[in-house]
This record gives C-alpha cells, structure tokens and sequence, in this order.
C-alpha cells in the first residue's frame, strides 16, 4: 500500500508538476482511503474490490457527514490513483471504474463590498505600545492584504512571491500560480506604496538576524518574524486576525481573491481578461463571479434591449 502510495506521490510531483499545496491535498486523501482499505484486512492495492470503495463513500455520507465538496474531492483522488495504477500496470482491473460523484452544487462565493474590504485594509495600524527594536509586522501585513486584493493572489503564492517578481517600471508582480504557470498582474498605486513602506521600514529588521552566507529568506518578499519565507497557514492567520480586529465576521483570504474579481465585473472588466489575472485555464471557473451584479446586468437590458 505504501509503495503504491510514495509512487503516486512522485507520479503527481515530477510527472504532473502539480503544486505543493495539491500534492499534499491528495496525499492526505490518499492516505484516508489505505487507512480505511487496512483496517477492512486489505493490505495490498491488488485486492482492492468495488465494494470496498463503495463501502467508504458510504461511511463518509452516512457516519461522517461530509459534504458533496469533500466527498467529490476524495472519489477524484480515488479515481486519479487507481488509473494511475491501472497505467503503470500495477493493478490489472479498476475499481473505481464505477464510482460516480455526488451532485455538486456551484456555492457562491463569498465577496466584501468596497467599504468592507477599505475597512479590512485599513485596520493594520501601529500598536499603542511599540516596543524598540521589534519589528514592525503590521507593516507587512498591510503590504500583504493590499497585494492580495490589487492582484487576486492566493493564500499559496503569497509567499512565493520573490524580490525580483515585482517589477516596478510595469507596476505588475509576476505570480507563479498552479501547475507552475506564471502570470502578470497589475498591483495598483496603494499596493505598490504598502510594499515600499515595507521594504523600506519593515523588511530590513526581518533579515538582520541572519548569519553570514545564511539566506534564510531565500530571495523572497513576505517573511516571518524569524526572516524566512512565510508560510500558506501563516497568511490565513494574518487575514483573520486583521478582519477580527476590524470587527468583520468569518473572512478568509479566498474572500480577498472573490471580491477582486467581483469589484473588477462591477466596474466593467471583460470576462477573459479578468480570466488571465486570476491564472484560470478554463473562462467557466471565472463565470463564478458573473452573479453578482444584477443590477448592471438590469441596466443594460433596460438601456440597450428593444423592448427593455
């Protein structure tokens, strides 16, 4: 089972080029399913059966309650793997052949509107009391929750983002999304003025602890308090802490990629090109965002149709 498993592992890292972020999603997925297969006395991938599968389904609808979103989730993992399997000769039938996926309701996603996002921006502030030679992070997270929503960045590339990715002259920031891919996105005059106080004041107190010769910042622009890249689950924790402070329910940084393509179909943008800023391969994922603005979409009618 394990042998099956780091193949797949290395199958979807060197072959697929998927990102770290997925790579681990599946992992996690996949690790799921064997503990489940084990504990029923299957113990090699060989003498997997469909009813097995089928069996585990079940039990996440059944016992666990997942909803449709993971269950879909984890039966793609489950088919991925064993065609993979079936491919590399590993398993001479597939039984996930049969396996179908739940009906998946397309949920909207959650958007600020223009002022809550100005109060989200604006809560970073220097503390009362400031303590001399500390840092001063609220700098960074500023720069950081700008640049997110000027750019529609994920929480993941936030912190891939390198010194050399941003290119002043253009005003754009060059982003490695998924499946390695890079884009070029336009970061707007407030963003670009938050990093500058963060390069300037704020950046230089996070890499004066490192020892000679030793880059723990590895070139890249975000850091932690300890000077090293910072981190997917770090990010989550900083939009949340600011929300929290700015006294905003439950906001986590997808919400800041939603509402930059939402305010762009507000303010007239095309489809495809907020498409290629959000570095989505198929223009349907982007249709998401087309709900929001019923009453343009009214507008138009009455302005333009015939008999509006």
């Amino acid at each position: 089972m394990q042998t099956a498993r780091r193949g797949f592992i290395i199958f979807l890292r060197i072959e697929c080029g998927l990102m770290p972020a997925s790579i681990e999603a599946y992992a996690r997925d996949l690790e799921s399913l064997l503990i489940y297969l084990q504990e029923r006395g299957i113990d090699d991938v060989i003498n997997t059966t469909p009813d097995a599968l089928i069996s585990q389904v079940r039990s996440m609808t059944a016992e666990r309650g997942y909803a449709s979103s993971t269950i879909s989730r984890r039966l793609a993992t489950t088919k991925v793997f064993f065609r993979w399997l079936l491919a590399t000769r590993k398993i001479e039938n597939n039984p996930a052949d049969h396996l179908d996926m739940p009906t998946k309701w397309k949920k909207l996603p959650g958007v600020l509107t223009p002022g809550q996002m100005r109060k989200l921006l604006e809560a970073p502030c220097a503390p009362e009391k400031v303590v001399k030679g500390m840092p001063p992070l609220w700098m960074r997270d500023r720069a950081i929750l700008e640049l997110m929503y000027a750019s529609g960045l994920r929480a993941s590339e936030v912190g891939t983002v390198g010194l050399m990715d941003i290119i002043e002259k253009l005003g754009v920031v060059r982003v490695l999304g998924k499946g390695d891919k890079h884009r070029l996105v336009p970061m707007g005059k407030p963003a670009r003025h938050a990093l500058d106080v963060y390069m300037d004041e704020c950046r230089p107190m996070l890499i004066t602890a490192e020892r000679a010769g030793d880059r723990r910042d590895q070139g890249k622009l975000f850091l932690s308090r300890t000077g090293r890249p910072l981190e997917r689950v770090r990010v989550w924790q900083i939009v949340k802490h600011w929300a929290k402070e700015a006294g905003m329910g439950k906001v986590h940084p997808h919400m800041l990629r939603h509402s930059f393509a939402t305010h762009l179909l507000m303010g007239g943008a095309d489809l495809r090109i907020v498409q290629e800023l959000l570095g989505h391969a198929d223009i349907t994922t982007t249709q998401i965002y087309t709900h929001v603005d019923r009453t343009k979409l009214r507008d138009t009618i009455k302005n333009l149709h015939p008999r509006g």
